[in-house]
């Protein structure tokens, strides 16, 4: 175990540094009247590389995946990989204080893993054990004052804030998973986290396309989508400016009657 220290402990300064500097100054990215995105050039390019890969790639496979493999495995895969989540999630949930949300997650790691036979079922439901929202480290440092910073799009990953894209590097090195499970057994993770993303892909295929595919401005739906919804995922109320923050109307108030998602670029 005295090897694990090291990436923990790293993770962990790394988080107080981010912590310092956030807190030095206000968030720009809640300024009302655009999102905040001054990489929106290079952003841009990558999108496009990620808008041809799932084109190529993605697509046709996870429509192949989810043809080939009957709906009930790829449930029970979806299942593991998310039970795998779960330490991930319970670390996290310590950090930001929520011992409540570190609990029920650590009930149904302990109940999907010994009775679901390693996360395949999930009896944890059946027993009113309800699944935890899927904490992760950006969701930490939102909790300890780290700014949002500038919207991204990563070659591969898709789009996140500054903030995010720090969070999921750090995850890796605070996934107990990573430490607890030799190798290659580790790697069963990551193969299942494959095949529930081509699972995901398939399911929510129409949506998705729509989005890519058939927006006048398929950069511009993502971003809006990506944070309005990431950022209801960190719970921020409507009385926040995150909520509503392409809202250009005078006097707008982000307590009105404007829903979170409607889209802010339609004309």
């Amino acid at each position: 175990m005295i090897p694990t220290a090291g990436p923990l402990v790293r993770a962990a300064l790394l988080g107080a540094v981010l912590v310092t500097a956030a807190c030095a100054k206000p968030d720009p990215a809640i300024t009302r009247g655009t999102p905040y995105d001054p990489w929106e050039e290079s952003n841009r390019k990558n999108h496009a590389f990620n808008k041809a890969l799932d084109r190529n790639v993605l697509r046709p496979a996870a429509r192949g995946y989810s043809a080939f493999m009957a709906d009930d495995v790829e449930t029970a895969i979806s299942r593991f990989s998310e039970n795998l989540s779960l330490p991930r999630s319970i670390v996290n949930n310590i950090l930001q204080g929520n011992g409540l949300g570190a609990t029920t997650d650590t009930y149904r790691f302990v109940v999907n893993t010994t009775l679901g036979l390693g996360g395949f079922f999930d009896p944890a439901t059946e027993l009113e054990m309800p699944a935890n929202t899927d904490a992760d480290f950006g969701q930490t440092l939102y909790t300890w004052g780290v700014n949002e910073g500038p919207y991204v799009e990563r070659p591969f990953f898709g789009p996140a804030t500054r903030r995010a894209a720090i969070g999921t590097v750090v995850d890796l090195f605070t996934d107990p998973i990573n430490y607890v499970v030799p190798t290659p057994e580790r790697y069963y993770g990551t193969a299942a986290s494959v095949s529930s993303g081509l699972t995901s892909r398939g399911r929510f295929s129409d949506t998705i396309d729509s989005i890519l595919y058939e927006s006048a401005d398929s950069y511009a739906a993502t971003r809006s989508i990506y944070l309005q919804n990431r950022r209801f995922k960190l719970g921020m109320g409507r009385d926040d400016p995150y909520l509503d923050p392409y809202d250009t109307t005078p006097g707008a108030s982000s307590s009105g009657a404007d829903s979170v998602y409607e889209d802010p670029y339609d004309q």
